[in-house]
């Protein structure tokens, strides 16, 4: 009898920083996916977010370290931090399915992610590869835009409640010196503010 083929689920991301609702969705793919692990994987350069510096990789690392504790099925891949050039999906679905060629992969992503899913870099090949975990918020079934629709692909729908907590919201409230504990969580608000990290002029 053969083992039943391992269950990933890939959660990229900024993570600038990793707030309690990317833990909440995590947990939510974990038990509605039935995965055996949620690979936490922050961006080098995500190329559709060049408007805005990010904190150093070193930082999100360890904060993402911090965020995931005390679930062993969550695991860290620093892959796309050490990478040169833009952060590209495929180019980590490829590796990781280089890797692990007995897993099934599941790439967990927003509503919005899904929304403009076609612009990604090599998207059609990327739905070939992976099943989408998608977030339905409020209820609502989540659309992908024409391209994607007309694509044949592979979709689980993720139904979690809602968090209102959004990773602007957070840096918002840092540069402020706001109490960050009820959006991040103790370890990670302890972090940022050791280091004054989004504190406007601070060093990053």
């Amino acid at each position: 009898m053969t083992a039943a083929a391992a269950r990933i689920g890939l959660f990229g991301g900024s993570f600038d920083p990793p707030h309690l609702g990317h833990r909440a969705l995590a947990e939510a793919a974990l038990q509605v996916l039935s995965l055996d692990e949620v690979r936490w994987i922050p961006a080098g350069a995500p190329w559709q977010k060049a408007e805005r510096a990010l904190a150093a990789a070193g930082h999100r690392a360890a904060m993402v370290r911090l965020a995931i504790a005390g679930e062993a099925r969550f695991t860290l891949d620093e892959r796309e931090l050490h990478r040169a050039g833009p952060s590209y999906t495929i180019d980590t679905v490829r590796e990781i399915q280089a890797e692990r060629p007995d897993a099934a992969l599941f790439l967990i992503i927003g509503q919005d992610q899904y929304a403009r899913l076609h612009t990604w870099h090599e998207w059609s090949e990327l739905l070939g590869r992976v099943m989408l975990a998608v977030v339905a918020r409020n209820g609502q079934p989540p659309i992908p835009g024409a391209a994607v629709m007309n694509q044949r692909h592979r979709i689980e729908v993720l139904s979690m409640p809602r968090v209102d907590v959004s990773a602007t919201l957070v840096r918002q409230r840092a540069e402020t010196g706001a109490d960050l504990v009820a959006l991040v969580g103790t370890a990670v608000a302890g972090y940022i503010e050791r280091h004054q990290l989004y504190r406007g002029d601070a060093p990053h």
